[in-house]
């Protein structure tokens, strides 16, 4: 029997992945900030809950401990744990910003350093990013959440290479638009508060993202994904899920900048 530890698994796709693996007859390894409120997983199988804070390190290898000792291996780690910061970017502090690296780059380096530890140690694993279609292409409003993606995508495809020859394998699952708490609870929004030169923009921008999000996929199509790409033996390092994503992503490979940001400007009425 496998084992997977998942960072970030109170809602959204963190969640659906632990059923999705616990279905699937793995050994889950559930982290979560404060798991002493989740009480969703407690008639699964072989699932076990841990705190885990990807902005401490000590956390990171307390729980690693914990969790090779209960489990003995780690066969897969993903790095699920993170959330989304939109607005304008001049009214963005400098903590504001940090956190937002914090927890999306560093906390996800920081995990992927501790999982490379032990994988090295048992001749393999492998791990998997969650990153976003965002960390290839770019909207409004989105400047530092997807400067963190762009970071995740770029550490990602360089570390593969240094990884290759102890069987370490890292994957880069790419979600659209995905029904779950980033849209909702788990936004931060920034907007200045001494000047209404944005609102109009912001306005636009809000009403179109609306529009979108009513065609979203549900966060079990991204479990369904990360699973497809724990087993996946191709080679395949990026996994596209979530319309429109994946076209998307076509299209921006054949526009010219020009082209494509004269389209997301039309789509947004701007």
């Amino acid at each position: 029997m496998k084992t997977i530890l998942i960072t970030g698994t109170s809602s959204g796709i963190g969640k659906s992945t632990v059923f999705e693996f616990a279905q699937k007859g793995w050994r889950v390894a559930a982290t979560q900030r404060n798991p002493e409120n989740e009480k969703d997983f407690e008639n699964l199988p072989n699932v076990k809950l841990y705190t885990l804070d990807v902005t401490k390190l000590y956390s990171i290898a307390k729980t690693f401990n914990e969790v090779k000792k209960e489990f003995g291996t780690i066969d897969v780690v993903v790095n699920n744990a993170g959330y989304g910061v939109d607005g304008a970017f001049e009214a963005m502090s400098d903590e504001v910003i940090h956190q937002q690296f914090d927890t999306n780059v560093f906390g996800l380096m920081r995990v992927t350093r501790e999982a490379i530890q032990l994988m090295r140690q048992q001749d393999g694993g492998r791990i998997i990013q969650i990153s976003s279609m965002g960390g290839r292409i770019t909207f409004p409003l989105y400047s530092i959440y997807h400067s963190t993606k762009f970071a995740v995508e770029g550490f990602t495809e360089s570390l593969h290479y240094e990884l290759a020859s102890f069987n370490i394998q890292l994957k880069l699952v790419e979600p659209g638009p995905i029904v779950t708490d980033f849209y909702g609870r788990s936004r931060q929004f920034i907007k200045p508060d001494y000047t209404d030169a944005y609102d109009g923009f912001i306005k636009k921008f809000n009403d179109a993202a609306e529009k979108v999000m009513k065609d979203a996929e549900g966060p079990e199509v991204v479990a369904r994904t990360i699973y497809r790409a724990a087993l996946d033996q191709s080679g395949k390092m990026r996994y596209t899920v979530g319309k429109p994503g994946p076209m998307l992503l076509k299209i921006r490979k054949l526009l010219s900048d020009k082209l494509y940001f004269m389209m997301v400007r039309k789509s947004y009425g701007l």
